[in-house]
């Protein structure tokens, strides 16, 4: 019995720009991990994220130093320690659990021992902008039950009330990346109290979120980029309320089901996000999304162009993946 991987890069165009306090991106890069054995192929996608020093190349060649032990045999559970967490881990990780469903003939959640997948209502995230081109934004959207809209400039305050003017009843998610600073979080988890703001994700920069274990917190704050994988979640009980889990930070959905389950019995609240990527990476997070507190799979309403065939989406609802698709 012979197995192969394959890694390969795609470009998907993004619908416009999409815009965060680190910069803009009209392209969305990923990396399609595919492992075949006797003629049955599993696969999986990933997004590097320069913000964690990766790249295309640096998950390519991740990716292809694993691969001669894939191919001799290596398990999804042993791949656990042979990779770090990340984004290649991720994209092996999803091809592996995809190549076992198919090969089995049983769903993922099956494998996993998961109760079958419902749909979610997901956020839709808002660009960064001037304060009246969210407002209009947010207008535009307003019909969506849940908004997620990035900050992180010197005037943030602006910006959150111009959304909540433009979408009056939706919630709203509020994603920093990092861009508060300790002295300003006062002022700003006030205006997002008043504003009825849901979750602050991130408001300041990982190994300096110190100051969130002293201050009240009126709106509950999310970890993001300070946390990875499970082995992280212990240290953030005294400054966050909440943990973003994403794939393409634990390294797989094996490592997210862990951490979501961990998360839970340590009291934290679970948020499910992603990177921006096509349906291929949001399907494996769905099933780690089931029961989160708050849903962020919108990645592939940000392409012009999707994968065929892809998630389904309607209104603010996502539904499980067709196995065609993946899982």
């Amino acid at each position: 019995m012979s197995t192969v991987l394959e890694a390969t890069t795609e470009d998907f165009p993004i619908a416009g720009t999409f815009t965060i306090s680190r910069g803009s991106k009209t392209t969305a890069s990923v990396v399609t991990c595919r492992i075949t054995k006797d003629g049955i192929g599993g696969w999986g996608e990933c997004v590097p994220y320069g913000r964690y020093n990766e790249t295309i190349a640096s998950v390519l060649a991740e990716i292809e130093a694993i691969r001669p032990r894939i191919e001799s045999g290596l398990t999804r559970l042993e791949l656990q320690t042979a990779m770090q967490p990340g984004a290649a881990r991720n994209a092996v990780d999803c091809a592996l659990w995809d190549l076992e469903a198919k090969q089995k003939d049983k769903s993922v959640h099956e494998l996993a021992g998961l109760s079958s997948p419902g749909t979610l209502t997901t956020a839709y995230t808002l660009s960064l902008a001037e304060p009246d081109a969210m407002r209009k934004q947010a207008a535009q959207y307003a019909h969506r039950a849940l908004l997620k809209i990035k900050v992180g400039t010197t005037d943030d305050a602006s910006r959150i009330r111009a959304v909540r003017e433009g979408a009056p009843e939706s919630r709203i998610i509020l994603d920093a990346n990092e861009g508060w600073t300790p002295d300003s979080l006062a002022y700003h988890f006030a205006i997002c109290a008043e504003q009825r703001i849901d979750l602050i994700e991130q408001p300041l920069p990982a190994g300096n979120d110190q100051a969130l274990a002293t201050i009240t917190r009126p709106v509950p704050v999310c970890a993001d980029e300070s946390v990875h994988a499970t082995g992280d979640l212990p240290a953030l009980v005294d400054r966050y309320d909440a943990v973003n889990i994403k794939l393409d930070k634990t390294g797989g959905l094996t490592e997210a089901l862990r951490m979501r389950d961990a998360a839970t019995s340590l009291g934290l609240k679970v948020m499910v996000g992603c990177m921006v990527g096509t349906s291929l990476g949001m399907a494996p997070a769905i099933l780690a999304a089931q029961g989160a507190d708050f849903v962020d799979l919108d990645g592939p309403l940000l392409l012009a162009r999707d994968r065929t065939p892809g998630l389904r989406y309607e209104a603010s609802l996502v539904f499980p993946p067709e196995p065609r698709l993946w899982g």
